[in-house]
């Protein structure tokens, strides 16, 4: 089978969970004997010709927060139906559904995979929003399939849009690289430092993370992985309200990235929107001890192995939750291990490549 997929950065992963997915999938599907078609950005992404067993197309866009990702879909969109001609294309990102139609248009089946509901993220404007929330609604008619990545995101989006998606959950595999190379790069201690990972935008909470430690006074630093394009004036917030001993290394990614997770004391994931968070399943594959938010997809991907905390409780709620874990060795153990249970039960990639393979199946049969 030909798959393209569409929507996204494109790989090597370099800025999000989408990318993290596209990334584990190609290199499943290739490795199934079937062939793939990756479409990147090239600011965004290294210039290589394959990855991960997937072709990669590196094709232009307008670097504009409102259009970069409509943009770059079209133009991709344009290059399969008139040079790729797959089997099925997959897309990423409830945002892209008015390109979507085209390929079906050229008779080329396709599935779109939407990450919860984006129109609510805090970054866009009325009329953005607006937008989305039309792309939203415009998603399942406009693919011959939609998904999404958790049961809580299919119920909100019955909810809001009248419509239910198909969901499959996310894989998760961080294996140690076995380093410390970071760690003493930052100067931190292994074991003994807060760590949060994800794009700098404000609905993934990293103030309230800052916030949140200064307030707890504890001597474990806080590291704060990651970066976003368009957040200028978010990010010199962030770091202007940050105490002396917080660090904003940018992104890392590969074994810099999986050697902070594996030697993290605790890490957070404080966000508000979006579906199956890859940082969170990949932080219980590597036995993290995990505080998230009460985010409902948060809730139902941790399983019960990690400490939740409410998000209407802000900061003093956090740095309450956060000075219990830092101050009990024992439950962070006990977390850990549970966490691990759950991603070997729940979270596997191969499952994961497998059901999409399936849907890809079921699109060509209609």
């Amino acid at each position: 089978m030909r798959i393209s997929m569409l929507g996204t950065r494109g790989i090597p992963a370099a800025y999000s969970g989408f990318e993290t997915a596209v990334e584990r999938l190609a290199e499943r599907f290739s490795a199934g004997g079937h062939e793939v078609t990756v479409y990147c950005r090239p600011h965004m992404t290294e210039r290589r010709d394959t990855w991960a067993g997937a072709r990669l197309v590196h094709l232009p866009t307008i670097r504009n927060k409102y259009l970069d990702t409509l943009v770059h879909t079209k133009l991709s969109t344009l290059h399969m139906i008139t040079r790729a001609r797959p089997d099925v294309a997959l897309y990423f990102i409830a945002g892209n559904a008015p390109v979507v139609p085209l390929a079906r248009v050229a008779g080329i089946p396709a599935i779109l995979q939407i990450d919860g509901l984006d129109s609510e993220r805090a970054k866009w404007p009325g009329p953005a929003k607006a937008l989305i929330r039309g792309a939203e609604h415009l998603a399942p008619a406009a693919a011959t399939i939609a998904v999404t990545d958790s049961r809580a995101v299919a119920e909100r989006y019955e909810e809001v849009h009248g419509r239910r998606l198909v969901w499959i959950p996310y894989g998760a595999e961080l294996p140690d690289p076995g380093t410390t190379t970071w760690c003493e790069r930052l100067g931190v201690e292994p074991g003994r430092f807060v760590l949060f990972v994800g794009r700098l935008v404000p609905e993934n909470n990293a103030h309230l993370l800052i916030e949140a430690h200064r307030r707890l006074g504890t001597d474990w630093p806080l590291v704060v992985v990651g970066d976003a394009p368009y957040a200028e004036d978010y990010i010199a917030g962030l770091k202007a309200a940050a105490a002396p001993d917080v660090r904003f290394p940018g992104y890392v990614f590969g074994t810099g990235y999986a050697e902070l997770v594996h030697r993290s004391g605790l890490m957070c994931v404080p966000t508000e929107v979006g579906g199956t968070h890859p940082v969170i399943t990949e932080a219980m594959a590597a036995g993290a001890p995990l505080i998230v938010s009460d985010h409902p997809p948060n809730v139902e991907t941790v399983a019960g192995a990690a400490a939740v905390f409410p998000l209407a409780g802000g900061a003093e709620a956090l740095a309450q939750v956060m000075g219990e874990l830092i101050s009990d060795p024992a439950r962070r153990a006990d977390l850990g291990a549970r966490a691990v249970a759950v991603a070997e039960e729940r979270y596997g990639w191969d499952a994961c490549a497998d059901r999409y393979l399936a849907l890809c199946g079921a699109v060509l049969g209609r």
